[in-house]
């Protein structure tokens, strides 16, 4: 016969269930959840039948968000951000290898004595290379063509440049994806880069996704009492 599952196995299993689904977060984070129903749903989805324990692994840890206002903060850093627009950007995908990043240091070098941006991504299959459309040829050359294994044009970088306590607050990147993605937006590639949040998207969602991260902004300095 299968032993019942322990509390203290549920009530673990309960906060990561929790963790998993931010909008649950969010509203037990501001008392708008109806502990009984969000019980019923867990033990549902997790296959679990001690009620007891569920709901009291929820309320406790209700009670640990109540003390922690994460919203709160990242409304604080948001209400003093701004967002910075770049138009004709590219992205350029290119193998991963030793000798495509020696090439890149090499134009990395020039684009930092003009004064033009470049951001490089190195992932575990592949390099991103972002740049200004103008200078995708020059990143291609210096790369070997044989080495490019995709590029996309006709994107844009919406930056979300906040102060310098945004490394202390979490969520903050996950707060603003989320609005992009409720909106419909597409995030072909993101990056953080110090105060900088930074997310490429489609030319023809710009419109949209400027409007979406303006209207964070203004929400975030209604609520701050900053506007």
């Amino acid at each position: 016969m299968k032993k019942e599952t322990s509390k203290e196995s549920i009530a673990e299993r309960t906060r990561e269930y929790i963790d998993a689904h931010p909008s649950i977060k969010d509203c037990m984070s501001k008392d708008l959840i109806n502990y009984s129903s969000l019980a019923r749903q867990i033990m549902k989805d997790l296959a679990v039948n001690n009620e007891e324990a569920v709901m009291i692994a929820c309320r406790r840890y209700a009670m640990k968000l109540n003390n922690h206002d994460y919203e709160g903060s990242i409304l604080k850093v948001l209400s003093n951000s701004r967002l910075v627009l770049k138009t004709k950007i590219s992205i350029i995908t290119a193998k991963n290898d030793w000798n495509v990043l020696q090439c890149l240091e090499t134009v990395f070098s020039k684009l930092l004595n003009e004064k033009s941006a470049m951001q490089i991504i190195q992932g575990q299959q592949a390099i991103t290379v972002i740049c200004d459309e103008n200078l995708m040829n020059e990143v291609i050359s210096a790369i070997r063509s044989e080495n490019v294994v995709k590029t996309r044009t006709n994107l844009v970088e919406i930056s979300v440049r906040s102060p310098e306590r945004i490394s202390d607050v979490s969520g903050v990147f996950a707060y603003l994806a989320n609005n992009l993605a409720d909106g419909g937006i597409n995030v072909i590639e993101s990056v953080s880069v110090f105060t900088d949040t930074i997310f490429i998207i489609d030319e023809s969602d710009m419109i949209n996704a400027y409007s979406i991260l303006s209207k964070c902004i203004e929400s975030a300095e209604r609520i701050s009492g900053v506007a």
